[in-house]
Parts: C-alpha cells; structure tokens; sequence
C-alpha cells in the first residue's frame, strides 16, 4: 500500500476513534430527547369507606360502572340510627321545655318582686301614720288629755308597723335574690339544650352516614360490597377511578433530567394501543427519588461501594382533545419520549 493511502487510512481510524470516543462519553441528558419504558398511566382514585358500621341494606351500582358526584352507591341499615335521632329529638324537646319553664317562672319572679315592693311601699305608708299616732297620743298623754292605755296601744301599734315593715323587706330582698338563682339555672337549662341539640346533630350525621355516596366522578372499581354484609368503619368497599383524569408516571434516569423542565412536550405510547401516538405534557418533577421514601434507606454508609443510578418520577399531564385518550386505563406499560429542545 502506497505510503499516502497508509497515512489517510491512519488519520481516518483516528478520527474515527476520536468520534467513537467522543460519543459515547457525551453526557446522556446531552440529546434532544429522553425517553424511559418504566412509566405507567396512574389516576387519583378514591377508596369509598363507611363512617359507621352495620349491614348494608342495598347497592346500586355494579362493576365498572361510571358515576358521577353525588350518586347513591349504597345504603346500610338506618333502623338503629333513626332510633338514636328520635331520642336525641326527645332530649332537645325536654330541653326546650325546661328552659320555657324557667323564663316562665322568672317572669312570675318579677311579679312577685313588684307585690313585695308594693308591700313594703304600704307598710311605710302604714309605719308613717303608727308614728304620727304614737305622737299625738303621746302628747294627749302628757297632758292629761289622753289615756296612757291609747298611748301605749300606739306604742304597739308603731312597733307592729317596724316589725312588718323589716318583714317584708326581707321578703323583697329574697324574691330579688331569687331572680340570680332562677337565671343561674336558666343558663344551665340553655346548656343543657345546646348540648341535646348537638347530641341531635351528631345524631342526624350519623345517620346521614347510612347513604354511601360517590365523592368524585369517575369509574367504580374493586366493588366488595355486597347486600346483606356486614360493614366496618374504615373498609373499602369500592375504588372511583377518575378516567377523566388519568396522567403518566415515568421515571427517568437522574442523568436524563439536566435539560427536563416542566411544560416540555411529551410523545406518548401505550403498549395497549399500538399504533396510537398521543401528546403530553410535562406538569412536575418529584422531589426525591423512588427509594428515598423506602423505610430503610439503601445508602451505603461503610463498606465497599456500588453506584446505583436512581430514578426520579415524573407527572405527565395527557393534553385534552384526544379521542384514544378515553381508552387508557390505570396501570397501563407506556414509553414516554420527552423533547427537552422545545
């Protein structure tokens, strides 16, 4: 081989191994696109639980079914539930009645106060004449013109006036002092009421808890409940899927996100629908990776050490308007391909 074809052929491979090198030790992030398989199609479902136990008395709705806000899924036995409100109607009616009956009797109370101040009132009048009368038989007395007996039954008469007088006034100050206890037991009376009142409440909710409503549109999935059953406080007896409202979870590589930002334009396929592309939208990247949240962290602290790529998840908000939208279903394999150019 001519020396010249030997030097070409030399810096050809060189350049060609430069290349080779320079290729595959470029960043990962460094391309116009990342794309990832471990990305699955996810949606906020809801579990429906009961907020009281008993049988469940009927159902109505059936697997996969759809449902909007709102909808009866289910009713559980409300017998004992409206036994408990009518007792606690019962406690409020008492309530209010004994309230009545205090206020009635503290306006009785006033009455009475004002027949004791107009006795008082008379006994002073009464007390006034006893004293110009023991006076003037006094006197008469004196001067011999009056008996001492007249003057001595004045004396008594002054004296029975006094006695009636401070009688009375003590009657006043007790009708006035029983005006504080009738309202100290009037407030325990509007107490007791409020506290039968809430008691009804609480009575009344509890009940309404006996119709098993839907709490968001969606689908019904994992339907356990059954007519007839015994429910618990706290069982799930049916999942609400929000198909409507489904996005992608993808979790990429931590060498793929240097140039991921939110708002990038996604490609979309699903393995259950070949041959179908459909759009995205990057909404959120999360804020730790997949085995921070693990309970006992992978992180080797001592020892020999292994380098781990970790993963970091992703929201994928799926655009609307896109008619092979409505066939995804949660759990579905997806590869998501990001163009973090645009």
């Amino acid at each position: 081989m001519p020396k010249k074809a030997k030097i070409t052929s030399a810096v050809l491979l060189l350049a060609v191994a430069i290349g080779c090198v320079l290729y595959l030790n470029r960043p990962e992030s460094s391309t116009s696109s990342q794309s990832t398989k471990d990305a699955y199609v996810q949606a906020d479902f809801t579990f429906v639980v009961p907020q009281v136990a008993g049988k469940v008395g009927q159902v109505f709705v059936e697997e996969n079914q759809q449902v909007k806000e709102g909808n009866l899924l289910a009713t559980i036995d409300d017998r004992d539930f409206v036994v408990a409100v009518d007792a606690a109607k019962a406690q409020v009616a008492s309530a209010n009645a004994s309230v009545a009956s205090l206020e009635a009797r503290l306006a009785q109370q006033q009455n009475a106060i004002h027949q004791a101040q107009a006795v008082v009132a008379m006994d002073e009048a009464e007390l006034v004449l006893a004293r110009a009368n023991h006076e003037r038989y006094r006197n008469l007395a004196a001067d011999g013109s009056g008996t001492v007996q007249a003057m001595q039954q004045a004396q008594s008469q002054l004296n029975i006036r006094r006695a009636s007088q401070e009688k009375n006034k003590a009657g006043l100050k007790a009708a006035q002092q029983q005006v504080a206890i009738l309202q100290a037991e009037l407030e325990k009376a509007k107490a007791a009421l409020a506290q039968a009142q809430a008691a009804q409440a609480a009575a009344e909710l509890k009940l309404s808890y006996t119709r098993i409503t839907a709490p968001v549109d969606g689908t019904v999935g994992q339907k356990s409940v059954r007519v007839g059953a015994f429910v618990n406080t706290g069982t799930p007896l049916l999942a609400i899927v929000p198909l409507d409202a489904v996005y992608i979870q993808a979790n990429y590589r931590e060498t793929q996100l240097a140039h991921i930002q939110t708002g990038q334009t996604v490609d979309i396929k699903v393995d259950a629908l070949p041959g179908v592309a459909l759009k995205g939208t990057v909404e959120s990247l999360g804020p730790a990776s997949g085995v921070s949240y693990s309970a006992i962290a992978p992180h080797n602290a001592t020892g020999n050490f292994t380098k781990i790529v970790q993963r970091f998840p992703l929201r994928i908000r799926v655009d609307s308007g896109q008619p092979e939208a409505d066939k995804l279903r949660v759990g579905m394999s997806v590869v998501s391909t990001i163009q973090t150019r645009n």
